[in-house]
């Protein structure tokens, strides 16, 4: 069992930066992949990026790419959401997932077992 606890969403001005931080708990939370998604009103959970549990591999959507950066720290069971250039249509729920398992699918909402409960980002233009 992993639980996963966000933390760090705000309002922020256009153009800003925002750091998310996911938190995980549990005995092999160091071993999981982890994802980070968003919902904005009225549109469907997208991918936003992902990192491999031993950190050595990322994945960013297209549009966050050059803008969010995802790294992680294993010693202290904590993945990152690095947040810069913000846009208003990056207003969202962020939420971060855990996934298993040596064969990884980073971008498939499905594939991730534990979901943490989400922080608010709003970006106000």
């Amino acid at each position: 069992q992993v639980h996963l606890v966000e933390s760090g969403g705000k309002l922020v001005q256009a153009g800003g930066s925002l750091t998310l931080s996911c938190a995980g708990s549990g005995r092999t939370a160091s071993a999981y992949n982890i994802g980070w998604f968003r919902q904005a009103p009225g549109k469907v959970r997208e991918f936003v990026a992902a990192i491999s549990r031993s950190g050595g591999r990322t994945y960013e959507a297209e549009s966050v790419k050059d803008r969010f950066i995802i790294t992680s720290d294993n010693a202290i069971n904590m993945v990152y959401l690095q947040m810069n250039k913000l846009k208003p249509e990056d207003t969202a729920v962020y939420t971060c997932a855990a996934q298993s398992g040596s064969s990884w699918f980073p971008f498939f909402e499905n594939k991730y077992e534990y979901w943490g409960q989400g922080t608010q980002v709003t970006v106000s233009s």
